[in-house]
């Protein structure tokens, strides 16, 4: 097949793109760097380097795509509040763009959502803005007869995870402290609970999303359907790497609890997660 990766150079996109290469598929990637990493690179895939809400980078593309996996995107909720025009750009604007660039091409699309849905979309521009991609996802989906299916992210984590700047999520956090003989810090009262899903779990998903001809009427839940609290991976933590934590004030935005909603994927496309959460940390050397 001939495969387009939107956010290729992404911690999430590049493990997607191994798998795809492995099997063979002539694979793609669109990226504008602004989160992703030429270290991701992979032979076998050719990077064009462009931004998603932008036509001129569509210029850039083939236009006989089979398949579009539309990851790119900014993905965290805190550096949202302080730029919620380029959160909007890259998350909502950015989707309409690659929907309406598969219309055209007439490929399969699958957009990468967000298990934020499911909280209050009005929380954080980035929950705002990934909510209003899936509506417009929908919106092509009806409007124009598309092939176009949604997954939702929980908390991924994983090999080629981002482990510095304001894009890295939790274990990454924690891991770039490690590395730096530094407290590990936890927001808040460290008992909210997070859904934590490997990446490789995550690329099997989409595989089976992509691959698959059948369709889901809303999105599929990708999650690995237990949680821990941070203070219990904390505890993980310290088990592996004899370190302490500090406690920071809560931030706006900060679910109380994530944890997948439903067993579509696991009963429709036989997806079957683990949890690796604890073997994962073992398993780490410090940086």
């Amino acid at each position: 097949m001939r495969i387009l990766v939107t956010g290729g150079a992404g911690f999430i996109g590049a493990n997607l793109i191994k798998r795809l290469l492995e099997e063979g598929h002539k694979v793609h990637s669109l990226d504008d760097y602004s989160t992703g990493s030429k270290k991701n690179h992979q032979k076998g895939c050719k990077y064009i380097v462009g931004k998603v809400e932008e036509k001129r980078s569509q210029s850039n593309l083939p236009q006989n795509y089979d398949l579009i996996y539309h990851l790119a995107g900014l993905s965290r909720i805190q550096p949202s509040f302080n730029n919620p025009s380029a959160t909007f750009s890259a998350n909502t604007i950015g989707t309409q763009e690659m929907c309406e660039f598969a219309r055209t091409t007439n490929a399969k699309l699958v957009y990468a959502g967000s298990s934020s849905k499911h909280h209050d979309p009005y929380q954080s521009p980035y929950a705002a803005y990934k909510y209003l991609g899936e509506e417009v996802c929908k919106m092509y989906r009806k409007t124009y007869g598309m092939n176009i299916e949604i997954v939702r992210f929980y908390n991924v984590y994983g090999p080629k995870e981002v482990i510095d700047g304001d894009w890295a999520a939790v274990i990454g956090i924690w891991r770039r402290q490690i590395r730096d003989n530094e407290p590990i810090t936890i927001v808040g009262d460290g008992e909210q609970r997070r859904d934590f899903t490997h990446v490789d779990d995550i690329v099997d998903g989409l595989w089976r999303v992509g691959m698959k001809s059948i369709k889901h009427e809303d999105a599929w839940e990708l999650g690995t359907g237990c949680n821990y609290s941070l203070n219990e991976v904390y505890q993980m933590f310290k088990d592996k790497f004899n370190t302490t934590c500090t406690y920071l004030p809560d931030q706006s935005g900060n679910y109380r609890k994530t944890l997948r909603e439903n067993n579509d994927a696991i009963e429709r496309l036989d997806w079957q997660p683990q949890d690796r959460l604890l073997n994962y940390i073992n398993n780490l050397e410090k940086l």
